[in-house]
């Protein structure tokens, strides 16, 4: 089932250009969202979000256009750009003490569960946190107002490897409790470890929504990584 429809997304730059973009996101799949940088992954993520306004398409969640319901979509919807800044000296229990009267859907039980599964402290400062724990707190918030969609822009950049493994880890557990996981990476090892499709963007283009064994049967040569793949890919457009 389709709980997330985007058709014909366009957004024109002085300098780039979003052309086209059309895909569905499924429930209860984790899609592995690949691009090179500039190629239009945070554009295209921006005007999912309303943030960005495109010229021209339609976007719509859980059967609901977007424009018309953005206040009620949004409420199940988590969104995370990696990091944030908060006010550095504030313990995370303050920022969530009003973070939480946004939503009318907060999860008190919820919260408690999934700060302890991130082995979270809500009595640290947002200093305290490391670049990792803060992506786990924009996780946390969006799972206690009971997000069933975590749309989320390059959250591993900036991560040690262990804390990147770790956050995959918990990506696969959150889409064992029905939560579908939509983030873009440049980071092609993040998809053969937990991606259940690949959405390849290049250049505004978008090249590929498939599941990932039907991206590589179509894209790959024999014994190729999926980084590989796209390597050559991209390649091939620059020397086209």
């Amino acid at each position: 089932m389709s709980i997330t429809e985007v058709r014909n997304l366009n957004k024109t730059y002085p300098s780039f250009k979003l052309k086209d973009i059309s895909f569905d996101i499924e429930e209860g799949r984790i899609i592995g969202f690949i691009g090179r940088n500039g190629a239009g992954k945070t554009t295209t993520i921006k005007s999912m979000l309303n943030l960005v306004h495109p010229d021209s398409g339609e976007i719509r969640y859980f059967g609901l256009p977007l424009t018309e319901n953005e206040t009620e979509v949004k409420k199940h919807i988590g969104y995370s750009t990696g990091t944030v800044n908060w006010y550095p000296r504030k313990k995370l229990k303050d920022i969530i003490d009003v973070v939480k009267k946004c939503y009318d859907t907060w999860d008190e039980a919820a919260y408690h569960k999934y700060l302890a599964m991130f082995g979270l402290d809500e009595n640290k400062t947002a200093l305290e946190l490391s670049e990792g724990m803060k992506v786990k707190v924009n996780l946390l918030i969006a799972l206690s107002h009971k997000a069933g969609l975590l749309i989320l822009d390059e959250p591993t950049s900036g991560l040690d490897p262990f804390s990147r493994d770790e956050l995959l880890d918990l990506f696969r557990e959150l889409k064992n409790h029905g939560t579908s996981i939509f983030f873009s990476t440049h980071i092609t090892s993040d998809l053969e470890k937990c991606a259940d499709d690949i959405f390849y963007i290049s250049e505004g283009e978008m090249v590929a929504a498939l599941p990932k064994e039907a991206f590589v049967a179509r894209f790959s040569e024999e014994g190729e990584t999926i980084e590989e793949t796209i390597l050559r890919m991209e390649r091939g457009k620059r020397n086209a």
